[in-house]
């Protein structure tokens, strides 16, 4: 498996994701952006998606067992931040809900990131804890 390519596919993603939130529905491009979303959508499930949900499936059966595991692009964020380091960080509200046995009644979401690639445990509002990443 080719982590940078992954992580670069991963990017890209993010990348298209914040460009369309940024566009109205009415806007002319919306359409065209959104296609070519569902394209890389489609990319990295067929050239990453055996890998990443092995990934996936590590860190349900270690953080959150009894919740069911989606398609890898469902734990992808709505939008991205990425600061001048052209690291990538979300929201704490980003994610995938999860039922985390060591944690009941906490509201808690897991969401995939890129460079470095990586799965953050959202925990509440506030705290957020990486439980997998390619370093």
């Amino acid at each position: 498996m080719d982590l940078k390519r992954a992580d670069q596919a991963v990017q890209e993603i993010a990348l298209r994701r914040n460009e369309l939130i940024e566009l109205d529905y009415n806007d002319p491009k919306y359409d065209d952006l959104e296609e070519e979303l569902h394209d890389l959508e489609d990319e990295l499930l067929d050239e990453h998606g055996a890998y990443l949900e092995g990934i996936l499936q590590e860190v349900h059966d270690k953080y959150c067992p009894d919740t069911d595991i989606l398609l890898p692009i469902a734990y992808l964020a709505k939008a991205y931040a990425i600061n001048a380091s052209n690291e990538f960080s979300v929201a704490a509200s980003e994610g995938v809900y999860v039922e985390v046995d060591i944690m009941p009644g906490k509201e808690t979401k897991l969401v995939m990131l890129p460079n470095p690639l990586r799965v953050v445990l959202n925990i509440g509002k506030e705290k957020q804890q990486t439980v997998w990443s390619a370093n």
